[in-house]
Protein backbone atom coordinates (compact mmCIF):
# COMPACT_ATOMS: atom_id res chain seq x y z
CA UNK A 1 0.00 0.00 0.00
CA UNK A 2 1.18 3.30 -0.66
CA UNK A 3 2.96 5.62 2.05
CA UNK A 4 1.21 8.47 3.59
CA UNK A 5 3.52 11.58 3.31
CA UNK A 6 3.99 14.60 1.78
CA UNK A 7 3.10 15.32 -1.71
CA UNK A 8 1.33 18.20 -3.71
CA UNK A 9 -1.98 17.68 -5.38
CA UNK A 10 -0.76 20.92 -7.82
CA UNK A 11 -1.33 20.06 -11.52
CA UNK A 12 -3.25 16.40 -10.81
CA UNK A 13 -6.08 16.55 -13.04
CA UNK A 14 -5.28 13.38 -15.49
CA UNK A 15 -4.51 10.50 -12.84
CA UNK A 16 -3.13 6.70 -14.43
CA UNK A 17 -4.54 4.00 -11.81
CA UNK A 18 -1.92 2.55 -10.06
CA UNK A 19 -2.00 -0.73 -11.97
CA UNK A 20 -0.86 1.90 -15.05
CA UNK A 21 1.95 3.04 -12.69
CA UNK A 22 3.69 -0.41 -12.04
CA UNK A 23 3.21 -1.37 -15.85
CA UNK A 24 5.11 1.67 -16.76
CA UNK A 25 7.93 0.96 -13.92
CA UNK A 26 8.05 -2.52 -14.42
CA UNK A 27 8.57 -1.83 -18.42
CA UNK A 28 11.18 0.43 -17.99
CA UNK A 29 13.34 -2.07 -16.58
CA UNK A 30 12.40 -4.91 -19.69
CA UNK A 31 15.52 -6.58 -20.89
CA UNK A 32 15.83 -7.95 -24.58
CA UNK A 33 18.12 -11.08 -23.39
CA UNK A 34 18.85 -11.59 -27.51
CA UNK A 35 20.52 -7.91 -27.55
CA UNK A 36 22.10 -8.32 -23.69
CA UNK A 37 25.24 -10.14 -22.79
CA UNK A 38 24.71 -12.36 -19.31
CA UNK A 39 26.72 -9.64 -17.01
CA UNK A 40 27.55 -9.41 -13.48
CA UNK A 41 25.46 -6.07 -12.83
CA UNK A 42 28.75 -3.82 -12.15
CA UNK A 43 29.68 -4.88 -15.72
CA UNK A 44 26.74 -3.99 -17.22
CA UNK A 45 27.52 0.16 -19.61
CA UNK A 46 30.82 0.04 -19.07
CA UNK A 47 32.87 -0.33 -21.62
CA UNK A 48 34.68 -4.00 -21.96
CA UNK A 49 37.94 -1.96 -22.46
CA UNK A 50 37.41 -0.32 -18.98
CA UNK A 51 35.83 -3.58 -16.92
CA UNK A 52 36.88 -3.62 -13.39
CA UNK A 53 38.57 -7.37 -12.62
CA UNK A 54 36.35 -7.41 -9.58
CA UNK A 55 33.17 -5.44 -7.84
CA UNK A 56 33.89 -1.87 -6.97
CA UNK A 57 33.25 -1.39 -3.42
CA UNK A 58 30.82 1.33 -4.14
CA UNK A 59 28.72 -1.44 -6.05
CA UNK A 60 28.79 -4.20 -3.11
CA UNK A 61 25.64 -4.87 -0.60
CA UNK A 62 22.93 -2.95 -2.81
CA UNK A 63 19.34 -3.69 -2.13
CA UNK A 64 17.83 -5.25 -5.04
CA UNK A 65 16.11 -1.99 -6.05
CA UNK A 66 19.64 -0.90 -7.19
CA UNK A 67 21.05 -4.12 -8.79
CA UNK A 68 18.06 -4.43 -11.34
CA UNK A 69 18.51 -0.73 -12.24
CA UNK A 70 22.33 -1.64 -12.96
CA UNK A 71 21.39 -4.94 -14.71
CA UNK A 72 19.53 -2.72 -17.55
CA UNK A 73 21.70 -1.35 -20.65
CA UNK A 74 21.30 2.35 -20.90
CA UNK A 75 19.75 1.93 -24.01
CA UNK A 76 17.05 -0.34 -23.07
CA UNK A 77 15.75 1.82 -20.42
CA UNK A 78 12.68 3.78 -20.55
CA UNK A 79 12.21 7.11 -18.91
CA UNK A 80 8.97 8.15 -16.98
CA UNK A 81 6.58 10.39 -18.62
CA UNK A 82 5.35 13.15 -17.12
CA UNK A 83 1.75 11.41 -16.71
CA UNK A 84 3.90 8.52 -14.68
CA UNK A 85 5.46 10.93 -12.44
CA UNK A 86 2.60 12.50 -11.77
CA UNK A 87 0.76 9.58 -10.81
CA UNK A 88 3.65 8.61 -8.86
CA UNK A 89 3.59 11.21 -6.84
CA UNK A 90 -0.32 11.26 -6.22
CA UNK A 91 -0.29 7.70 -5.15
CA UNK A 92 2.76 8.44 -3.14
CA UNK A 93 5.09 5.56 -4.66
CA UNK A 94 8.33 7.50 -4.56
CA UNK A 95 9.57 4.26 -4.52
CA UNK A 96 8.76 4.39 -8.25
CA UNK A 97 11.13 6.52 -9.42
CA UNK A 98 14.71 5.35 -10.20
CA UNK A 99 17.56 6.26 -11.79
CA UNK A 100 19.20 5.99 -15.45
CA UNK A 101 21.79 2.89 -14.91
CA UNK A 102 24.67 4.63 -15.89
CA UNK A 103 23.50 7.72 -13.52
CA UNK A 104 22.82 5.62 -10.81
CA UNK A 105 26.86 4.32 -11.09
CA UNK A 106 28.06 7.19 -11.08
CA UNK A 107 26.19 8.97 -8.22
CA UNK A 108 27.22 5.63 -5.97
CA UNK A 109 30.94 6.24 -6.76
CA UNK A 110 30.68 10.24 -6.23
CA UNK A 111 28.83 9.66 -3.12
CA UNK A 112 31.49 6.86 -2.00
CA UNK A 113 34.31 9.43 -3.01
CA UNK A 114 32.48 11.97 -1.15
CA UNK A 115 31.99 10.33 2.31
CA UNK A 116 35.53 9.74 2.50
CA UNK A 117 36.47 13.71 1.89
CA UNK A 118 33.92 15.34 4.16
CA UNK A 119 33.47 11.95 6.38
CA UNK A 120 29.22 12.69 5.25
CA UNK A 121 27.06 13.82 2.21
CA UNK A 122 25.38 16.47 4.12
CA UNK A 123 28.70 18.23 5.19
CA UNK A 124 29.38 18.12 1.84
CA UNK A 125 26.15 19.39 0.43
CA UNK A 126 26.28 21.82 3.07
CA UNK A 127 29.89 23.10 2.72
CA UNK A 128 30.06 22.93 -1.16
CA UNK A 129 26.44 23.23 -2.39
CA UNK A 130 24.69 25.45 -0.30
CA UNK A 131 27.40 27.56 1.55
CA UNK A 132 25.78 27.60 4.24
CA UNK A 133 29.06 26.89 6.76
CA UNK A 134 30.78 23.55 8.01
CA UNK A 135 27.33 22.04 9.11
CA UNK A 136 27.43 23.50 12.52
CA UNK A 137 23.93 23.71 14.41
CA UNK A 138 24.37 27.57 14.36
CA UNK A 139 25.28 27.45 10.43
CA UNK A 140 21.67 26.34 10.04
CA UNK A 141 19.31 28.24 12.23
CA UNK A 142 16.38 29.62 10.75
CA UNK A 143 16.36 33.74 10.27
CA UNK A 144 13.15 33.43 11.11
CA UNK A 145 9.63 31.02 10.33
CA UNK A 146 9.12 28.64 7.64
CA UNK A 147 9.33 30.80 4.26
CA UNK A 148 9.63 34.16 5.87
CA UNK A 149 13.25 34.78 4.95
CA UNK A 150 14.44 33.86 1.44
CA UNK A 151 18.32 33.50 2.98
CA UNK A 152 16.80 30.86 5.23
CA UNK A 153 16.23 28.67 1.24
CA UNK A 154 17.83 27.74 -1.66
CA UNK A 155 16.62 26.07 -4.79
CA UNK A 156 19.38 24.21 -6.91
CA UNK A 157 18.97 21.17 -8.92
CA UNK A 158 18.96 17.87 -7.81
CA UNK A 159 22.62 16.59 -8.40
CA UNK A 160 21.51 13.35 -9.33
CA UNK A 161 17.74 13.43 -10.97
CA UNK A 162 15.38 10.51 -11.68
CA UNK A 163 15.61 8.59 -14.48
CA UNK A 164 12.49 10.95 -16.14
CA UNK A 165 11.68 12.74 -19.62
CA UNK A 166 14.68 15.18 -20.33
CA UNK A 167 11.97 18.01 -20.77
CA UNK A 168 11.18 17.65 -16.98
CA UNK A 169 13.52 19.61 -14.67
CA UNK A 170 13.88 18.12 -11.26
CA UNK A 171 14.83 20.54 -8.09
CA UNK A 172 15.61 20.75 -4.65
CA UNK A 173 14.06 23.27 -2.12
CA UNK A 174 16.75 23.50 0.82
CA UNK A 175 15.44 24.86 3.53
CA UNK A 176 16.94 25.65 7.25
CA UNK A 177 13.50 25.41 9.35
CA UNK A 178 11.84 22.16 9.84
CA UNK A 179 9.04 20.98 7.44
CA UNK A 180 6.75 19.71 10.51
CA UNK A 181 5.64 15.95 10.53
CA UNK A 182 3.62 13.76 12.41
CA UNK A 183 5.91 11.43 14.56
CA UNK A 184 2.98 9.13 14.78
CA UNK A 185 2.62 8.79 10.85
CA UNK A 186 5.43 10.27 9.53
CA UNK A 187 3.57 12.91 7.34
CA UNK A 188 3.76 16.27 7.23
CA UNK A 189 0.93 17.71 9.31
CA UNK A 190 -1.86 19.85 7.22
CA UNK A 191 -0.09 23.38 8.13
CA UNK A 192 3.46 22.08 6.59
CA UNK A 193 2.38 21.04 3.61
CA UNK A 194 -0.08 24.29 3.12
CA UNK A 195 2.98 25.83 3.54
CA UNK A 196 4.74 23.61 0.96
CA UNK A 197 2.09 24.30 -1.71
CA UNK A 198 1.11 28.16 -0.66
CA UNK A 199 5.20 28.41 -1.88
CA UNK A 200 4.96 26.28 -4.57
CA UNK A 201 2.20 27.98 -6.41
CA UNK A 202 3.72 32.02 -5.24
CA UNK A 203 7.58 30.95 -6.79
CA UNK A 204 6.75 28.40 -9.70
CA UNK A 205 3.32 28.51 -10.42
CA UNK A 206 2.90 32.29 -10.66
CA UNK A 207 5.64 31.67 -13.85
CA UNK A 208 4.69 28.66 -15.42
CA UNK A 209 1.13 26.79 -15.41
CA UNK A 210 0.12 24.65 -12.70
CA UNK A 211 -0.32 21.32 -14.41
CA UNK A 212 3.21 21.68 -15.43
CA UNK A 213 4.28 22.22 -11.38
CA UNK A 214 4.59 19.04 -9.00
CA UNK A 215 6.44 18.51 -5.51
CA UNK A 216 7.09 15.46 -3.39
CA UNK A 217 8.92 15.28 0.02
CA UNK A 218 11.13 12.11 0.40
CA UNK A 219 10.21 9.29 3.03
CA UNK A 220 12.38 9.70 5.90
CA UNK A 221 13.95 6.21 4.42
CA UNK A 222 14.28 7.38 1.20
CA UNK A 223 16.42 10.11 1.94
CA UNK A 224 19.83 10.51 1.07
CA UNK A 225 20.43 14.26 3.15
CA UNK A 226 18.53 13.78 6.33
CA UNK A 227 20.03 16.32 8.17
CA UNK A 228 19.19 19.56 6.49
CA UNK A 229 14.90 19.72 5.64
CA UNK A 230 14.34 19.43 1.91
CA UNK A 231 11.59 18.96 -0.49
CA UNK A 232 11.66 18.27 -4.54
CA UNK A 233 9.79 20.03 -7.03
CA UNK A 234 9.54 18.95 -10.69
CA UNK A 235 9.03 20.97 -14.07
CA UNK A 236 7.21 19.73 -17.03
CA UNK A 237 8.48 21.98 -20.14
CA UNK A 238 9.84 24.48 -18.16
CA UNK A 239 11.32 28.06 -19.72
CA UNK A 240 14.97 27.49 -19.16
CA UNK A 241 15.68 31.31 -18.14
CA UNK A 242 13.40 30.74 -15.06
CA UNK A 243 14.66 27.64 -14.18
CA UNK A 244 18.35 29.62 -14.29
CA UNK A 245 17.34 32.44 -12.31
CA UNK A 246 15.84 30.77 -9.65
CA UNK A 247 18.72 28.10 -9.29
CA UNK A 248 20.93 31.68 -9.81
CA UNK A 249 23.14 29.46 -12.61
CA UNK A 250 23.24 26.48 -11.03
CA UNK A 251 24.71 23.49 -12.58
CA UNK A 252 24.37 20.05 -11.20
CA UNK A 253 27.07 17.29 -10.30
CA UNK A 254 25.96 15.34 -12.79
CA UNK A 255 27.21 17.39 -15.72
CA UNK A 256 30.30 18.16 -13.53
CA UNK A 257 31.67 14.56 -13.91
Amino acid sequence: MPRSTGASTIGLDQKLAESDVDTAYDKSLQKDDSHVESLPYWLVNVPRSQWPAECPSFLRDLPLKSIETLSTPDELYERQSWEIVKDIIRTNRIDRFRRVPSDLRKYLEYTENIKAKYGSVMKFVVKERLHWGDGNPEDLKPKGKPFEYNEDMKILYNDWPYGVDKDIIHLVVWVKFELEDDPATDDLTPRARKEIDDYVRSTFCSRMPAENVIWFKNWKSLKSVHAVEHFHVMLNHPDMGFVEEITQGDVPLIKQV
